[in-house]
């Protein structure tokens, strides 16, 4: 049995989430600080929110709370605006991002209408750890204004084409980010779930 948390911002329902982490066989919590000794194999930062308020939610006094918390042992998922808040800023807010991955997040270009919602195919870049079993051109569902912009495209794994390339799904040490929800996302997004149990499981 894996035993996750995830943190919730205040933001929004996180039921879909936690129902498609059950089903899979792990038990959930639900927490709002980082307060308490980590007791969880794995941590998950939903996808829903404005990047300020959550941030400031994650780091309430600084930083220093989800660093020690996490550290290089706990595997983190971040979907969505969780992914983005990884990164050093974004152009949503004013706040610093956790800057655990050098690089920003930026709007979605004009040409698109935003907020970009749909199903999109998958390129698979190079191989990782959550996308084992995951086929190339595999659909997933984008809902999300903003893209990430990575200062080391080498930490991308998949990407998505919407007539420029989008950043799909990114893994740095124990972070795993996807600009998709996994949740909701099907059979892709059940193997996807899968996969980062069984990262938390090692």
């Amino acid at each position: 049995m894996v035993n996750l948390a995830i943190f919730d911002y205040g933001a929004g329902n996180i039921f879909s989430l936690k129902n498609s982490l059950e089903k899979t066989g792990a038990t959930v919590d639900v927490i709002t600080d980082f307060d308490k000794p980590n007791i969880y194999s794995g941590l998950l930062l939903p996808g829903v929110g404005n990047f300020d308020p959550a941030i400031k939610s994650i780091c309430k006094s600084s930083k220093t709370g989800f660093n020690d918390y996490v550290k290089d042992n706990t595997p983190v998922l971040g979907i969505c605006l969780g992914m983005e808040m990884f990164f050093e800023k974004s152009e949503e807010g004013n706040e610093e991002g956790l800057g655990i991955i050098k690089g920003d997040v930026i709007i979605l270009p004009p040409s698109m209408k935003v907020p970009h919602m749909g199903w999109n195919n998958l390129e698979i870049k190079k191989s990782g750890k959550i996308l084992e079993g995951v086929k190339d051109r595999d659909w997933v569902y984008f809902v999300h204004s903003y893209r990430v912009k990575p200062a080391n495209n080498d930490i991308i794994t998949a990407e998505s084409d919407y007539g420029i390339k989008v950043p799909a799904v990114v893994e740095q040490g124990n972070f795993f980010g996807t600009q998709f929800h996994p949740e909701k996302s099907g059979k892709v997004g059940k193997i996807m779930i899968q996969n980062f149990l069984d990262v938390c499981k090692k």
